[in-house]
């Protein structure tokens, strides 16, 4: 029968993590609701709500309290993630929820709460008579201990489990699951596919800046374009010479390397210091040298073209 008890209330029991998300959901609803009806006064006198702040959060907190813990038995974080709050003195396995005591002790020590100690704060901000120096200085105190209380409440949450806040241990509730858990079904497909190209990224990524695209152009070139003798398509420098070999266009500062093609001066430096092999990419000859060429074109060939 223990055996079957331990299995019914771990199947019950609540992750630390959605504990706390759901603490942080709270928290973000509780500043966009502030934020909202705060927007309503946006064309009023600056200050408006200013003094009666405290008052008008906690008429908000209260507000909210109604119509989830006291109706629900959930905050709002909670609903979202399937979690409500169990009356943690019963003894039976079945759910039973809060009493309204313990719904009316959490809405006095957490709306109350923080009511009391804000209007403090202002009471006390601008006060400097000696009674009100010693009444400061217990509340400080007072805030103290409850903060101490409250780390010491979630170190013993994080070992344990249970109780995620100072209040719900103080009150006797905890967090259950409001309906069973069920298996998640998690595909892989996608993450696999993302996964795979992800590498092949990478992959490319470290290849691409070891091939030399300038030099596997040139080799394609030389293969792609059929190589004729002397006689043939490019017979002299001074027919050749029309055009440079690597821009097509006519050569400024024309050089060659050695072979019967021309090259503008800024082309075939720059893919020579670019690279040490560099070859001419229509006939494949190495570079031995980078020399001006003397040629006898005149200007009327170039007011021809």
């Amino acid at each position: 029968m223990t055996g079957k008890e331990e299995n019914m209330q771990s199947a019950n029991r609540v992750l630390r993590i959605s504990q706390l998300d759901a603490l942080e959901l709270n928290k973000a609803l509780e500043q966009l609701v502030w934020s909202q009806f705060t927007q309503c006064f946006h064309g009023f006198k600056p200050g408006l709500l200013a003094r009666f702040e405290p008052e008008v959060k906690a008429f908000l907190w209260l507000f909210l309290w109604r119509f989830t813990i006291y109706s629900k038995n959930a905050t709002v974080g909670q609903s979202v993630l399937n979690i409500q709050y169990k009356n943690d003195s019963s003894l039976n396995l079945i759910y039973q929820p809060p009493s309204k005591t313990q719904k009316l002790w959490y809405a006095v020590c957490t709306i109350g709460g923080k009511w009391l100690e804000e209007r403090c704060y202002d009471l006390f901000r601008n006060r400097h008579l000696a009674s009100f120096g010693k009444a400061k200085q217990f509340m400080n105190f007072l805030v103290g201990l409850l903060k101490l209380g409250e780390l010491i409440n979630f170190l013993i949450f994080l070992q344990k489990g249970k109780f995620a806040t100072l209040t719900e241990r103080l009150l006797g509730i905890h967090s259950v699951f409001c309906k069973p858990q069920n298996m998640r079904e998690v595909g892989f497909e996608y993450m696999n596919r993302e996964l795979l190209w992800h590498g092949f990224a990478e992959f490319l990524i470290f290849l691409l800046p070891l091939i030399n695209i300038q030099k596997l152009k040139a080799k394609l070139s030389s293969w792609c374009i059929p190589l004729t003798g002397a006689a043939g398509h490019d017979s002299t420098l001074g027919s050749s010479g029309k055009e440079c070999a690597l821009c097509g266009e006519w050569p400024t500062m024309p050089h060659t390397i050695g072979c019967e093609h021309v090259f503008c001066y800024y082309c075939v430096k720059s893919s020579f210091l670019f690279d040490i092999y560099f070859t001419c990419p229509k006939c494949g000859t190495e570079v031995h040298s980078v020399q001006p060429l003397k040629s006898g074109i005149e200007m009327s060939e170039v007011n021809a073209l």
